[in-house]
């Protein structure tokens, strides 16, 4: 069985764009919501620190296999809308970091925390 995979998505988004933006990443949540091997999502915004990245969004998944069924799904969804994620974010200026992760533990059990 294949360990959790979490997708973190982090947004550089202009004050005049947040809620054009977060209306959006509703949106899309309400999809992931429906999909295979979906577990959570979660949205934060950023209150305080140094940080560039003022919106955050993490999805966990059952496995990689889910994830990958899940993108195709989601992508088709937002073409028969005539969504394109893209061109949103270069029309309100929104700067994206985009990545899957896997916990560390879980892939490397051997791992021990510092002592």
């Amino acid at each position: 069985m294949s360990a959790m995979i979490y997708r973190i998505d982090k947004f550089v988004v202009p004050a005049g764009a947040r809620e054009e933006f977060l209306a959006n990443v509703m949106r899309t949540d309400a999809l992931l919501r429906t999909q295979e091997g979906f577990i959570e999502h979660t949205v934060l915004e950023q209150v305080g620190g140094p940080g560039e990245f003022n919106i955050v969004t993490m999805a966990r998944w059952e496995n990689a296999d889910v994830v990958e069924r899940a993108r195709t799904a989601i992508a088709a969804a937002h073409r028969a809308a005539g969504f394109d994620p893209q061109a949103l974010f270069k029309r309100l200026d929104i700067r994206a970091d985009i990545a899957t992760y896997r916990d560390v533990q879980a892939a490397s059990p051997n791992i021990t925390a510092a002592r």
